[in-house]
């Protein structure tokens, strides 16, 4: 069923796909077209995190695993079936891949729902869409790649070209599964790579899916593979890889900084990351609607349970309306998500992904109350939710940026609100820190703005909105939080390489 059809679902349909697609999990890796077991029989659980029940034993992919898949992407690459396919032709296959994508809505949405505890309404009214968009986006780009022919004397010709890389390596998170997933292959198979995928070992059960639909689109075998395996040895393995031409990330900024010795390990292989972020929003006490911002800041922080590495964590309010806009934000923001069952369409707010973030993010609220901050409301675990990994939306106040809570990435529904006195203390507090992924700016006025903008160090900036914008937009962080732009045509460009060519003309 189309995304159209599945947005009418009621909880008792959702309950019911859900009970179907259980018996119907993928559990095998997807290598060359084929889906085969890890060939050292490795297994590893994956729950659902709204109950703690065991949804399936997912195959462990190891070394040898990732040493076939690489195999198999590597010889589909150099076998030209891909990366030699006709611009317009390719493209009608990542169309077709996205209409797939579009017409099993239904299965999608609720194996995302299931492993990783994402609201069913997040899935089918915001993530599916965005994944169909996002292959339909780098369809469109791959008859514009160009290359171009610089002005040279009569007697020569210069030519620089874009070609593809080879194997592309991605290694997706658990927050946004299909997502995030598709952020990295649609691009790296429009510029006509092949791809070893591999998932977080947390929600692996989306991509599988994601993989056979494009094998379904009429993607050759080999094009696309599907590793699942723990970050450690299957990821660690990737990244590794003297096969692999670039290896994509994003997840944790330590996890990032490995990645980066793995690749001077190996062959230098082009890395491109997506890590961490403190991303402050900047509430100017000129701001121009005060409850457009405060609804910004709870969204900003609460929407996908806080699990979102662009996440406004760092509210930073101008001391003039600081009382004003903590006692709106109690008000409207306290009771704005509730956690409840993921399948219900009422639910905005469903688990965090695991018992092991819900202790940390429950140990950071505490570290909160220690040093000093004010905890308005939440920072407790819901009633009535106990067998799941729940916890409440928190607000704390009377921060200061040196506190653990505005410094380290919580990863959870937690927000800190600092105040400061004018726009250098604002630009310093929201620079002080080791990440630059996002930021946002409330202010009516355009200098002000403009001043923000070019002094924050963050690579994405929203004035007047947050979350904001649309495929044109660049993706990606400044400092620690990474090097890479997602979405966007630089994205395509960026899985592929310049060759120059220069021609001497015979003489007349």
């Amino acid at each position: 069923m189309n995304l159209t059809q599945v947005k009418q679902h009621d909880s008792t349909q959702w309950k019911a796909v859900a009970t179907d697609a259980r018996s119907h999990i993928e559990t095998r890796l997807l290598i060359d077209g084929k889906f085969v077991d890890a060939i050292k029989g490795g297994r590893f659980v994956t729950s659902n995190p709204a109950n703690g029940e065991t949804l399936a034993e997912m195959s462990a992919g190891g070394v040898e695993d990732i040493d076939r898949a690489v195999a198999a992407a590597r010889k589909a690459f150099y076998s030209g079936v891909w990366s030699r396919l006709a611009p317009r032709d390719r493209m009608d296959v990542l169309y077709r891949f996205a209409d797939l994508v579009d017409e099993n809505a239904e299965q999608l949405a609720v194996l995302e729902t299931l492993d990783m505890g994402k609201p069913i309404a997040d899935v089918i009214n915001l993530d599916l869409p965005a994944v169909v968009a996002t292959i339909r986006f780098m369809a469109e780009c791959i008859d514009k790649i160009e290359g171009s022919v610089t002005n040279t004397d009569s007697s020569s010709m210069h030519m620089i070209l874009r070609e593809p890389l080879g194997v592309v390596g991605a290694i997706s998170p658990w927050n946004y599964p299909l997502l995030m997933a598709t952020w990295k292959i649609a691009p790296a198979l429009a510029a006509g790579n092949t791809v070893v995928l591999k998932p977080a070992e947390q929600a692996p059960m989306s991509c599988l899916r994601l993989g056979e639909l494009f094998l379904q689109a009429g993607g050759p075998p080999g094009v696309l593979n599907v590793v699942n395996g723990m970050g450690e040895i299957a990821g660690r393995a990737l990244a590794l890889h003297n096969d692999v031409a670039k290896l994509t990330f994003t997840g944790s900024t330590e996890v990032g900084k490995l990645i980066l010795q793995y690749s001077g390990q190996s062959n230098m292989k082009r890395v491109a990351l997506e890590c961490g972020g403190k991303s402050p929003q900047i509430f100017m006490a000129d701001l121009p609607d005060l409850d457009k911002a405060v609804a910004a800041a709870y969204n900003g922080i609460f929407a996908n349970m806080g699990e979102v590495c662009s996440a406004g964590s760092r509210l930073l309010v101008e001391r003039p309306i600081y009382n004003e806009f903590i006692e709106r934000f109690i008000a409207e923001g306290e009771h704005a998500y509730k956690p409840g069952e993921p399948l219900d369409p009422a639910t905005n707010m469903g688990p965090l992904v695991d018992r092991e973030s819900q202790q940390r993010v429950l140990g950071m609220i505490e570290t909160g109350k220690k040093e000093g901050a004010t905890l308005h409301f939440g920072g407790t675990k819901p009633k009535g939710l106990d067998e799941g990994a729940y916890v409440n939306p928190t607000l704390f106040g009377d921060v200061n940026n040196s506190m653990t809570i505005a410094r380290q990435e919580i990863f959870g529904p937690v927000a800190s609100v600092i105040p400061f006195d004018g726009a250098e203390e604002a630009i310093h507090i929201a620079n002080d820190t080791i990440y630059g992924l996002a930021s946002g700016i409330w202010t009516r006025d355009i200098n002000k703005a403009f001043a923000l903008i070019k002094n924050i160090e963050a690579g994405v900036v929203w004035v007047n909105s947050y979350e904001d914008g649309d495929m044109t937009q660049p993706f990606g962080g400044y400092k620690q939080s990474g090097q890479a732009r997602d979405k966007c045509m630089e994205s395509v460009k960026s899985y592929t390489q310049c060759k120059s060519a220069w021609i001497r003309l015979a003489a007349e």
